[in-house]
């Protein structure tokens, strides 16, 4: 490797005349200050340079983050699907319009029946594409689905909130679904309305994983057979903000 040594050695010095008259010059070597400067730079630093400087750029960090974002568009959320519809059938329908790779109805944790919607990751975004394009707005099993790219995380602020909800919920073998709820309905007015006609236990509305957009049902648990009867009989089919709701046994 070739370095440079100009700087390292002084041509000024007291000359010295011999009886021959010749002049004889006297080097003179200067010690160095700073460290030989290297032709190669981006392999070697010096004393002064930074070790913040020295540091490789994360590829690896880019890298995940990239993959994190793919994922993100091809995963489609599918809703308002027939409750008999399950992974296998779902994935059948979509792969006619494209690559499925992963396909997962969701489930209620309490009853075990259907959220009636899934997400569905898609091998490219082009096929994602297509199956909106092709399936949104379509019916299965006579249900009109919507087919969309899924829906953005909720913020770290609003996290607590939701969790708190879903842990507070008190589970009962009396226990009645709501559906067709509005947008608007929290668990707190569900919970406030049927409990006009008996002693509610507990309530809860039901969201998209991730994020705080309401499935569109929920469950209202109570402490006796009675209230359950009471409450399918009472308030079946009635007005709940602006829409009429469905209520029967879970």
């Amino acid at each position: 490797m070739t370095t440079l040594y100009f700087s390292l050695i002084s041509l000024t010095s007291t000359p010295t005349t011999t009886s021959s008259n010749h002049t004889i010059l006297n080097f003179k070597p200067i010690i160095p200050t700073t460290h030989v400067l290297n032709l190669v730079p981006s392999l070697v630093f010096s004393a002064t340079t930074p070790k913040r400087h020295r540091s490789l750029t994360p590829f690896a960090v880019a890298e995940e983050t990239a993959t994190v974002s793919d994922v993100s568009s091809r995963k489609l959320y599918v809703g308002n699907i027939p409750r008999t519809v399950n992974d296998d059938e779902l994935a059948n329908i979509v792969q006619e319009h494209g690559a499925v790779e992963k396909t997962e109805v969701m489930y209620d944790k309490y009853s075990g029946r259907s959220r009636r919607f899934a997400f569905v990751t898609m091998k490219t975004v082009e096929d994602a594409n297509a199956v909106i394009e092709k399936l949104n707005g379509t019916k299965i099993g006579g249900r009109e689905v919507k087919v969309n790219i899924t829906e953005k995380p909720l913020q770290t602020v609003d996290s607590p909130s939701l969790q708190s909800e879903e842990s507070e919920f008190i589970d009962s073998p009396y226990k009645v679904y709501v559906g067709n709820l509005a947008k608007t309905v929290t668990s707190d007015i569900l919970k406030n309305f049927f409990s006009e006609k008996g002693k509610v236990l507990s309530s809860k509305v039901s969201r998209v994983p991730g994020t705080s957009k309401s499935t569109g049902f929920g469950f209202v648990t109570f402490s006796s057979d009675e209230d359950v009867e009471t409450a399918i009989s009472s308030f079946n089919n009635s007005l709940l903000e602006g829409q009429n709701i469905r209520v029967n046994k879970a």
